[in-house]
């Protein structure tokens, strides 16, 4: 069996970005937004990967001191609540005002690819505890109307952010830009394509993106949740293919991670939210439901409309893992 079927057949993946970024424990560390001095008043933002919950939100005790980016903040907050209409109408108002932006269409192109994934019941948690249940998902079919205006806007995400790196390749708000739109396509191929190799190779570039961001502000907090995923997920599979994927770049420490993404969890800014819903798939995959339910019921309570978090405490209140 070749590399690439081993790893389409057999593999978790998630991205990073995602993530996509990507984002742990330090002491004396800065929200993300000391990585990203333009977007200091931002709010809580998350990067997807394809992991339980995905459309989380689990609120930032830092969100109400980001009133000059609030509209854009806003958009994130009806995505996390499922309210997509709304989100891409916040997103498209949000690129009209600020063309120069790159996170305005990387936050839309989320948008379209969650709301896919939310319509065709890709969220769901029993895919990612049980991984037999995740390798035999069947290929999704995402409407091509909704498809073609995501690679729309990714494409317009990377040509904004490729064109800030051109001017300065240290631009923490590009970097961060593009390891969310490699994340982005990680999702879509790894949950929507069914292509785990495509998947991981996405990832793996929207890591070298995280650790940039990281290299310049290690206090970045955020910085450090997809190195985080890319540890935890990859250390769930066997050990022989824990080799190949060290063996192919790919990092596998799962104590890593985790502590990983409790650091973003504690302290990241845009990412915190979905840290905490990776750290209630961990629990569960733990048998720990406990704890997971503690991490759901704080999401419940900010967002009382998103069904996900009750449907998830009911299957735990039922003992169904």
């Amino acid at each position: 069996m070749t590399l690439e079927k081993r790893l389409n057949d057999e593999m978790f993946i998630f991205d990073q970005r995602l993530l996509r970024p990507q984002l742990v424990q330090a002491t004396g560390r800065q929200s993300f937004l000391a990585a990203l001095p333009i977007r200091k008043p931002a709010g809580v933002i998350f990067l997807f990967v394809p992991c339980a919950f995905v459309l989380a939100l689990a609120g930032s005790s830092s969100a109400a001191s980001a009133p000059a980016q609030h509209e854009l903040y806003d958009g994130w907050l009806k995505m996390y609540d499922l309210k997509f209409d709304e989100a891409h109408s916040t997103f498209a108002a949000w690129e009209r005002s600020h063309p120069d932006d790159s996170l305005g269409p990387a936050s839309n192109a989320a948008a379209y690819l969650f709301s896919e994934l939310a319509r065709l019941g890709a969220l769901e948690s029993e895919l990612f505890v049980d991984d037999s249940r995740f390798k035999d998902r069947a290929k999704l079919r995402p409407d091509p109307d909704r498809k073609a205006l995501f690679v729309h806007e990714i494409a317009q995400a990377d040509r904004l952010a490729d064109a800030a790196l051109q001017k300065s390749g240290a631009d923490s708000d590009a970097l961060f830009v593009k390891s969310l739109t490699l994340g982005l396509r990680a999702d879509n191929a790894g949950l929507v394509e069914k292509q785990s190799l495509a998947a991981l190779s996405y990832t793996k570039e929207s890591r070298v993106f995280a650790e940039k961001v990281i290299q310049a502000k290690p206090e970045a907090a955020d910085a450090y949740l997809g190195p985080g995923v890319e540890n935890y997920l990859l250390s769930l599979k066997p050990a022989p293919l824990r080799v190949l994927l060290r063996v192919t770049g790919s990092n596998v420490d799962r104590e890593r991670g985790l502590q990983e993404i409790r650091e973003t969890a504690l302290h990241g800014h845009y990412l915190e939210p979905f840290a905490k819903m990776l750290l209630a798939v961990a629990a569960l995959r733990d048998k720990d439901p406990v704890h997971a339910r503690e991490l759901l019921g704080e999401l419940h309570r900010r967002f009382p409309d998103n069904e996900l978090y009750s449907r998830e405490m009911n299957r735990i209140d039922k003992r169904a893992y």
